[in-house]
């Protein structure tokens, strides 16, 4: 791709007069602002005296505190906007010294295979040879909790991978979204502390179900699109290894003559898409807080190594400018329809860390940790990342030399006359330490390399300073229409239910109001879905800067159950035994899972074990109330005549089956175990889900069931809202 005159994309908003934000904050009294006092204790206040006048902490009254200064309507970010790097930089430094997002971090090591050269866009020498493997260690996270809350929060998953190569760190710092809530990084701060627990009463904790969050949403129209992915069962992963990745943002590809490429990078889970169910989540985090740590560490320790493909979408600016929307915007994707995703290569991971402290907690990552190569474009929600993570990263970790820490340190050379501040561990000995200098080689240290070095994109900005959106970032609700339809009935249904369960939590009827308001311009039918659900009538639709594009066509890369995976490898089925169960039995299931490449673990009534019937003794990995079924892919019920009639007097034994049959989930059903599901009162609602294991055949027959995950057809018979609807 040849060059270009300018750094922006140019687009169909080419020759368009740019827009202020169509974002509005609404009227407020004095009452509901609180009084911000300045140092010398007067409050800010307009002419009228009824509202305060937003101020920096210098008290400079601020004109804008929607955007970002810019070069041109989509130009890059300027540093000498005063107002968001006080902004930013306040934010950065507001915990000490977890961090303020993604604090719940998990994270191992592993390694990024080549599988096809790239060396026709770019001279990344990460992306040239086939077959070489380069060091590399990702973090998953959480978004909203604190380092203590549990892992499967309705939240956003960081996606965050550092790789070693041989011309620096290459820090891709995604999450497993691959929008974002907000369009400039000037709204960041406030983003994250709406959803952060009330300053007054600090809770909720890791939950967005509160007044605080929606008002903020529901004032942003630009949210509306990642609001249906954060509704969705994306952010109720089943494991990090069944979740995808995204950079977010587009970034550029640069050859050796400087050509650009514009790119953006997927992860792709070779273990297929998996989610678990609302219900389900909030009982795993009550049973194992951990379950995503668990499972990522029980993988890589027993060889299931986790794997990823890497894929990119590489267009050009002809691509850029017929293209509807603009891909500078971070809420916005590129279907993979118009753009497919091109397979490069691989991450597996398969080493856990030796001190979670050491590596998983002071690992920084920063997006502007880029190799020759890899360059940045004008998106302003990345230009302003760039800024902010070097900052937090200085404070979190105690100076500029947090590249000293192993974890943070290149594996190739590093040559460089900074010197000295905190934690200094590594110098360079001689006499010069600045440059240029006249000492000569060795001596006098390194020199730049115009022809190996890192080079920007030649652009010219244009336009003049402003603080703006530009207009063609003012659709905010055709994609997040376009990422509904391309759901399944059943993922349909799951968003409906999350935005009425999290707006029921929302005290304020016309915050719920105003959300729903948006909600009819993405899609008439949830709109009233939602509002039956929080027994209101449909409001008028919220004003829009465009009107939705209603012809845009479902992606069918969007859903999860769609691309789900084609076998039951790598998921675990809990086996529920007694004295006395069938041992033949259970050699013909535990040898169908094994033969899938699955895992089970033995439920039993003490955590001793079991005697079999041919007098075996087996050790269970967890008794009962311990090991409840929410831990598990799958089940299956396998007890002795005499200890199904145990099993139906113990409440957990009943919460076993009854909540692996609401969750949707296929169970598998020993011929003795019929006392325990008529207890639970299941005995006349077992569906195509529930199969014989009483023979090997029929545990074959049950482990193929189990590979579509879920028995989808289920929840329309177990589920109020559903049986409503119909």
């Amino acid at each position: 791709m040849a060059k270009s005159s300018s750094n922006n994309v140019t687009g169909k908003a080419r020759g368009k007069s740019p827009t202020r934000s169509d974002q509005s904050a609404g009227e407020q009294t004095r009452e509901e602002m609180g009084l911000l006092l300045g140092s010398g204790g007067e409050t800010h206040q307009t002419a009228e005296g009824d509202t305060e006048v937003l101020t920096t902490q210098q008290g400079v009254p601020v004109s804008d505190d929607q955007n970002s200064l810019k070069q041109g309507a989509r130009g890059p970010t300027l540093l000498e906007d005063f107002h968001f790097r006080e902004k930013i930089f306040h934010f950065d430094h507001e915990r000490i010294p977890e961090r303020v997002v993604h604090a719940r971090g998990y994270a191992a090591h592993g390694f990024f295979e080549l599988t096809e050269s790239l060396s026709d866009v770019t001279s990344a020498d990460v992306f040239q040879r086939v077959g070489e493997k380069t060091p590399a260690f990702v973090r998953f996270s959480t978004v909203a909790g604190s380092k203590g809350s549990p892992d499967l929060a309705r939240d956003v998953r960081g996606f965050a991978v550092k790789i070693y190569t041989k011309e620096g760190n290459w820090d891709l710092v995604g999450n497993n979204i691959p929008v974002f809530f907000i369009q400039d990084a000037m709204k960041f701060p406030d983003l994250i502390h709406a959803a952060k627990p009330a300053p007054d009463r600090a809770f909720p904790q890791a939950q967005t179900a509160h007044d605080n969050f929606w008002d903020f949403i529901s004032l942003t129209p630009e949210s509306m699109h990642m609001v249906m992915w954060a509704m969705s069962d994306r952010t109720l992963p089943r494991s990090f290894r069944t979740m995808e990745g995204f950079g977010v943002h587009t970034f550029r590809m640069l050859d050796a003559e400087g050509n650009s490429t514009f790119v953006k990078f997927h992860w792709k889970p070779k273990a297929g898409l998996q989610s678990v169910v609302w219900n389900e989540a909030v009982k795993i985090n009550g049973a194992d807080p951990d379950f995503h740590r668990r499972d990522l560490w029980d993988a890589i320790e027993s060889g299931d190594f986790p794997e990823w493909e890497l894929g990119v979408q590489l267009f050009d600016e002809a691509f850029a400018e017929s293209f509807d929307f603009d891909v500078l915007d971070a809420t916005k994707i590129i279907p993979e329809e118009l753009v497919p995703v091109r397979i490069v290569g691989r991450l597996v991971l398969d080493r856990v860390v030796d001190n979670f402290f050491a590596e998983t907690e002071q690992v920084a990552f920063c997006t502007q940790h880029v190799p020759p190569g890899i360059d940045f474009t004008n998106d302003p929600l990345l230009q302003g990342r760039n800024f902010s993570y070097l900052d937090t990263q200085l404070k979190r970790l105690g100076g500029p030399n947090f590249t000293h820490i192993p974890i943070n340190a290149p594996k190739c050379s590093v040559s460089h006359f900074q010197q000295d501040g905190h934690m200094a561990i590594n110098y360079r000995a001689g006499r010069a330490n600045y440059e240029p200098n006249s000492w000569g080689p060795g001596i006098g240290g390194p020199r730049e390399d115009p022809v190996r070095g890192f080079r920007s994109y030649e652009a010219e900005p244009d336009g003049p300073k402003l603080r703006i959106r530009p207009e063609s970032f003012a659709d905010h609700y055709s994609q997040a229409r376009q990422f509904l339809i391309s759901q399944t009935p059943i993922e349909q249904k799951h968003i409906g239910d999350a935005l009425v369960f999290e707006l029921s939590k929302v005290e304020r009827l016309d915050i719920r109001t105003r959300m729903v308001s948006h909600l009819v311009n993405v899609d008439a039918g949830l709109a009233a879905t939602v509002a039956d659900g929080l027994g209101m009538e449909v409001p008028e639709a919220a004003q829009a800067a465009r009107p939705t594009m209603t012809e845009l066509p479902p992606s069918a890369a969007l859903s999860i159950v769609a691309n789900g995976p084609d076998s039951f490898e790598g998921r675990k089925v809990g086996i529920l035994v007694t004295d006395g169960s069938d041992s033949k039995m259970l050699a013909g299931l535990t040898k169908a899972i094994e033969k899938e490449g699955a895992l089970y673990e033995l439920v039993a009534p003490k955590i001793g074990g079991v005697t079999l019937s041919d007098g075996t003794k087996m050790p269970a990995k967890q008794k009962i109330d311990g090991g409840p079924s929410i831990l598990y892919d799958a089940v299956a019920v396998i007890p002795s005549q005499e200890g199904a009639a145990l099993l139906a007097i113990d409440a957990p034994s009943k919460d076993f089956v009854t909540d692996a049959f609401a969750h949707c989930k296929f169970i598998g059903i020993g011929p003795d175990a019929a006392p325990l599901f008529e207890k639970a009162g299941l005995s006349d609602d077992l569906d195509d889900g529930c199969l014989p294991v009483g023979s090997a055949k029929d545990a074959t027959a049950f482990i193929e069931a189990c590979r579509k995950l879920r028995f989808w057809d289920r929840e329309l018979n177990v589920d109020l809202d559903a049986q409503a609807d119909a």
